[in-house]
C-alpha cells in the first residue's frame, strides 16, 4: 500500500503533500524535522490521506492535487474542514 497524504501548517496555514510506503514512518520523519520541506514548520497535523494500491497510482494521485484542479477537489473535500 501507497498512501498519499496532505499536512497543515497550524501557524502558517501552508501544505505540504506527499506520498510514501511507510505513512508511520513518514510522519516521524516530518515530527523529527528530518524532512526538508517541513523542516522549519512549528506543529502540524495530518488534514488528509488517501490509499493506493501501486506507486505509480500514489506518485500520480499526489501530482494531481498540486495542480489547480487538485487543490480544487481538495477543497470540496475538505470542505467541512475549511468551514471551521
Amino acid at each position: 500500500m501507497y498512501w498519499v497524504y496532505i499536512l497543515e501548517d497550524l501557524k502558517d496555514k501552508k501544505r505540504y503533500i506527499g506520498y510514501t510506503e511507510n505513512l508511520k514512518k513518514r510522519l516521524k520523519e516530518h515530527k523529527e524535522r528530518k524532512v526538508f520541506s517541513t523542516k522549519y514548520w512549528g506543529n502540524f497535523k495530518v488534514i488528509y490521506v488517501e490509499g493506493c494500491l501501486n506507486k505509480e497510482d500514489a506518485t500520480r494521485r499526489e501530482k494531481y492535487f498540486k495542480t489547480t484542479g487538485g487543490r480544487r477537489f481538495l477543497a470540496r473535500r475538505l470542505r467541512q474542514y475549511y468551514a471551521r
